[in-house]
């Protein structure tokens, strides 16, 4: 019997890679030094994986950035608008992949960023290649073969070349012109993936992952012939390697004929998100097919249930022996905080119950020994297990018993949006076009460190309160001068629009280095909610209030909704997800109304994932779809009429859930559209969307400066497709991760475009 992994975090323990990579943006560190930073983090990698025994372990898995961008590069899918970058002197691949990834604004070059958007339903963003008709393929990158040489020094046969497969890479990209499906880009795209194929085999290779996610998702007939052309075609023309094919996130389904019947050598089946499956795989698979089991929960934190594994795991080698089972994770690590060994201030009775990545790739290794024979393995298993299903600290019947009281009433508004509507121009008076940002200002060197002062006692809380005072009025201040509408404090005082709420709320814990990568050096360090969640008291009525008092503007009170706030902890897997949601949304909805009696007249309350959270196979959305609107209402529902309550959403497609989206009822959205070119908004016109809606106009994960002109032209198209009057002006998100400069120049061409649309917009009363 065979283990595996499938992926592991690449940022480093302590984040050293987002560390290095900033540096080497901003010029402090040359591309030798960021290179060594990398090769001892993926060296460390490989040695914590060879060192837990496992077998099988994956090469390439490394990235920079991104493994998708990654692909773009080896494939040679690279946008003519980056041309020009590999012509100017000094610049090599690694200019030209981060310009990919972030856009490039100097050497008299002002070329955009690639488009980027959430890896299925996970928190994890990735930039979607962007394919034309006539798109050529070719080997562009000698990355992946690079990394396999250097994995082969340290882990000899165990190393595994990873990939994304070629029918996911296509059906996770977009068109960029009209005229052609780029699933038919398949048949030149599997020529080069031969070609790469036998070049590992040249090195060596005998195994071959190919990740095909997409094979767990509602696939067309056309796109079910691709698999199997594609594999048929690669399968034909290699020979001397074991290619396995990982699926996970959703159980295979319909297309379980299709995968067990692929010419591989080897399936992954996710078993963690869906058992079920198990029985259905077992039916129908070939003599010939091994089955690897993701019986260990690869995007969560809590220990793994040795029975619940080891039943699925005698299951498979009752019907396939032994030799034919490979034990793994449910998916890539990535997903997961690197080493639970470095938390020192977890709750020791807690703590028990948890698993990082490292712990993970032990407990494979002991579910392997475990049915081999070692059975005290599992008896530690059970007691740690058993400890979690009783503890008091999990569970609150207060909280239980008002989430069972929840009404319809408590989801509803008092009156239609047309009269909220009229109430809210009455109140505020604001210009058509009005301005406003997403809520957070950048996070400075010197905010972050005026926050560990005080976390390491080096400050007072008066003294640290006084300096977030002074950088609230002066971000005021600042706005007032440049004339944006609707105002926000800045959120000086928060870390995290996750995390800052956590630590307030009963129910979470904290992590000190529980980071897992969002996208490219963007980490975040989720809350883990362990037990019923409920508000002891305010949790941001202090700085909205003194943020009020400081201007005759309207301000915005900032929140983070219930089903984000979900999406972005490591959930408790002991009961259904919307159980816990409705015990946030009460909490959120408390908050709501405190802020409201506080003065706040607009409230701002993030569903950022909300679209993240959508099921993979469209017959399940529904019923998430239910909850997760309704929970939001909840959340909102207790304001008065002349109370606005806005939303925000990040990077989603929106065409098959617009009605929910409508029906959350939020007063203002606003949404990510400057990287699509306002294309989301089509969603918005086709359904005819009643409320008053943002389109971003400013690309906030770049670090280039839009134009007025650029932002104008933006808001043009969104005037096409949606009523001006209904128009909002802002950036696509939060600021917090940009630095002052490009901010402020980029708010300042945004206010001159928002008073530019003001006179050349027609805008019907």
């Amino acid at each position: 019997m065979l283990t595996q992994n499938l992926g592991y975090p690449r940022i480093g323990g302590q984040r050293q890679l987002k560390k290095a990579c900033e540096n080497f943006w901003a010029g402090k560190i040359n591309l030798d030094e960021l290179q060594q930073v990398a090769y001892t983090i993926r060296e460390e990698n490989w040695q914590t994986q060879l060192q837990a025994g496992i077998d099988l372990i994956p090469c390439n898995d490394y990235s920079y950035y991104d493994q998708m961008l990654d692909m773009n590069l080896l494939l040679g899918v690279i946008p003519e608008r980056y041309a020009p970058v590999t012509k100017v002197a000094g610049n090599n691949e690694i200019d030209l992949y981060f310009a990919m990834a972030r856009g490039y604004q100097k050497n008299n070059l002002d070329i955009t960023a690639m488009e980027m958007t959430k890896w299925l339903d996970t928190n994890y963003h990735y930039i979607v290649p962007e394919f034309t008709g006539k798109q050529q393929f070719k080997i562009s990158s000698e990355k992946v073969f690079e990394q396999y040489a250097a994995g082969k020094i340290t882990l000899g046969d165990k190393a595994k070349p990873v990939l994304v497969g070629p029918v996911s890479y296509l059906l996770l990209g977009k068109e960029k012109e009209q005229g052609f499906e780029r699933v038919d880009l398949i048949k030149k795209l599997v020529p080069v993936y031969v070609e790469i194929i036998n070049r590992l085999i040249q090195q060596g290779a005998t195994w071959i992952q190919l990740d095909e996610p997409c094979l767990a998702l509602d696939l067309s007939k056309k796109e079910k012939e691709a698999f199997d052309f594609a594999y048929r075609a690669i399968s034909n023309r290699i020979s001397g390697v074991k290619l396995v094919v990982a699926t996970y996130f959703e159980a295979l389904l319909d297309n379980t004929n299709l995968a067990l019947n692929l010419p591989i050598a080897a399936l992954h089946v996710d078993l963690v998100r869906a058992p079920e499956q198990l029985d259905e795989v077992l039916a129908l698979i070939p003599d010939s097919l091994q089955l690897s089991v993701g019986v260990v929960d690869g995007r969560n934190v809590w220990k793994n249930d040795y029975e619940k594994s080891l039943a699925l795991i005698y299951r498979a080698i009752e019907k396939l022996g032994s030799d034919r089972v490979i034990i793994a994770p449910s998916c890539s690590l990535l997903h997961s905080p690197i080493d639970l060994d470095l938390e020192t201030a977890i709750d020791p009775d807690i703590k028990v119950w948890m698993a990082f990545a490292k712990q993970k790739l032990k407990e494979v290794a002991e579910l392997k020994q475990i049915v081999s024979g070692n059975f005290e393995l599992l008896q530690a298993n059970k007691k740690a297990i058993a400890s979690r299903s009783a503890s008091q600290k999990v569970h609150k019947q207060v909280v239980k018993d008002r989430v069972s009281a929840i009404t319809e009433a408590d989801a509803t508004r008092k009156s239609a949006f047309p009269i909220r509507q009229q109430l809210h121009r009455e109140r505020f008076n604001l210009p058509y076009f009005p301005t406003t940002t997403i809520g957070s200002f950048p996070q400075t060197d010197d905010i972050r460190q005026l926050r560990a002062k005080f976390k390491k006692g080096d400050l007072t809380l008066e003294q640290y309160d006084y300096a977030l005072e002074q950088a609230t009025i002066e971000a005021i201040r600042w706005q007032e001068e440049l004339g944006i509408d609707v105002l926000v404090h800045g959120e000086f005082e928060r870390n995290d629009m996750v995390e800052y709420f956590g630590e307030q709320l009963d129910g979470f814990l904290f992590t000190k280095n529980g980071w897992v990568q969002s996208y490219g050096s963007r980490c975040v360090k989720p809350p883990v909610i362990y037990g019923d969640i409920s508000r002891p008291a305010d949790m941001t009525v202090r700085w909205s209030k003194f943020a009020a008092a400081q201007t005759d503007k309207p301000m915005k009170g900032m929140l983070t909704g219930p089903v984000t706030i979900l999406q972005w902890s490591f959930v408790r897997d002991d009961q259904p997800r919307d159980v816990t949601t409705n015990q946030i949304a009460l909490a959120i909805r408390d908050e709501v109304l405190a802020l409201e009696q506080a003065g706040l007249g607009i409230i701002q309350i993030d569903e950022a994932a909300i679209r993240e959270g959508l099921p993979l196979r469209k017959a399940k959305r529904p019923h998430y779809l239910d909850w997760a609107v309704s929970a939001f209402r909840v959340t909102a529902s207790g304001v008065e009429d002349k109370t606005q309550i806005h939303t925000h959403m990040c990077y989603s497609e929106f065409n098959d859930i617009i009605e929910h989206i409508a029906a959350m009822d939020a007063d203002v959205i606003t949404i990510e559209t400057s990287r699509s070119q306002m294309e989301l908004l089509h969603a918005f016109a086709n359904f005819e969307y009643p409320n008053e809606i943002g389109p971003g106009v400013y690309d906030i994960h770049s670090p280039r400066v839009p134009s007025t002109e650029e932002m104008v032209s933006l808001l043009t198209k969104a005037a096409e497709l949606l009523p001006a009057q209904n128009l909002w002006v802002n950036p696509d998100c939060g600021l917090k991760t940009r630095k002052w400069p490009e901010t402020k120049a980029a708010l300042e061409n945004m206010v001159a475009a928002a008073k530019q649309a003001r006179t050349q917009i027609s805008v019907e009363a």
